[in-house]
């Protein structure tokens, strides 16, 4: 499969602005709610819980995961029938959250998930109406027959990789990479800086470039040069991971996008990894990756 055949999963707002004149659409607002009130979409929900959730890889983690989300995309209107469209400010501002909740549901089996490419700005950008406000959403029952898709991975699946052909990928900020700090919420949140052993980095802006509306995301093409130079091809399997799964899962998207199929995704990221003393860490310095 190339990436020509891969429905997109990206929506410009001229796009989403035709479906939503045309198809049931629910759009999904995931900043904090003092910024949705201020002004968002016409008709979206709010659904913060998206980017704070943090997740464990253990089956009572995954299991809570599933039924904490399943639940969560009722409650905002999901049935299965909709398409369900994400958001946030901009592609560069809110650490991928749009995407998390994009591979949240698609790991749940939703058949329709779409990103707003470039976020609320590039809707702004283009001169489109926004409402104030909350939104009571009108719950539906979230399909419980869904297949779900095999793209999360736990820490033991990671662990068992470590040295092998597959290619672990960490879109971090260059201050975790480095061991620098340990999160995005400070230096020392996490008990641990450093990194998988063996990954590779390719720090998760690099997939996107700016444009009149704002940050969106590269080509296929410069997709696949991005990961070129981490000496990463569409057809190596790639693991993916950062601290919490949300820049992982701009990351995953943007693969996905680009051809690659098998990408597969860390959730519970860092924060998980690093809060297990018995799973080796990579400190100091890397060494140059290869060509």
């Amino acid at each position: 499969m190339n990436a020509q055949s891969i429905p997109s999963a990206l929506v410009s707002p001229q796009a989403l602005a035709e479906l939503m004149a045309t198809q049931a659409v629910v759009l999904i607002d995931t900043r904090e709610p003092e910024a949705y009130a201020a002004g968002h979409l016409p008709g979206a929900v709010n659904l913060r819980e998206i980017f704070t959730y943090l997740a464990t890889s253990t089956a009572e983690g995954l299991s809570e995961l599933r039924e904490t989300f399943s639940a969560a995309f009722g409650a905002v209107g999901l049935s299965g029938r909709e398409i369900a469209v994400f958001y946030e400010d901009s592609m560069h501002s809110g650490y991928g959250q749009s995407c998390r909740g994009y591979f949240l549901l698609s790991w749940l089996g939703y058949p329709q998930v779409r990103v707003l490419d470039g976020g609320l700005s590039a809707w702004v950008a283009q001169g489109r109406a926004l409402e104030s406000g909350a939104l009571t959403p009108q719950a539906a029952s979230f399909p419980s027959a869904l297949q779900p898709a095999e793209i999360m991975l736990t820490k033991h699946e990671v662990a068992a990789a470590l040295g092998s052909d597959v290619v672990l990928l960490d879109v971090r900020d260059v201050e975790e990479w480095i061991g620098e700090s340990s999160s995005p919420y400070g230096k020392d949140f996490a008990p641990r800086k450093g990194r998988l052993p063996g990954a590779r980095w390719i720090e998760w802006y690099r997939f996107m470039k700016p444009s009149a509306v704002g940050p969106v995301f590269k080509t296929p093409d410069e997709i696949r040069a991005e990961c070129a130079s981490a000496g990463i091809s569409a057809d190596d399997t790639v693991y993916l991971y950062c601290f919490k799964g949300a820049r992982a899962s701009n990351t995953f998207l943007a693969l996905r996008q680009a051809g690659f199929e098998r990408v597969r995704m860390y959730f519970g990221s860092w924060n998980e990894w690093s809060r297990d003393p018995a799973l080796p860490i990579e400190t100091g310095l890397p060494l140059a990756q290869p060509a």
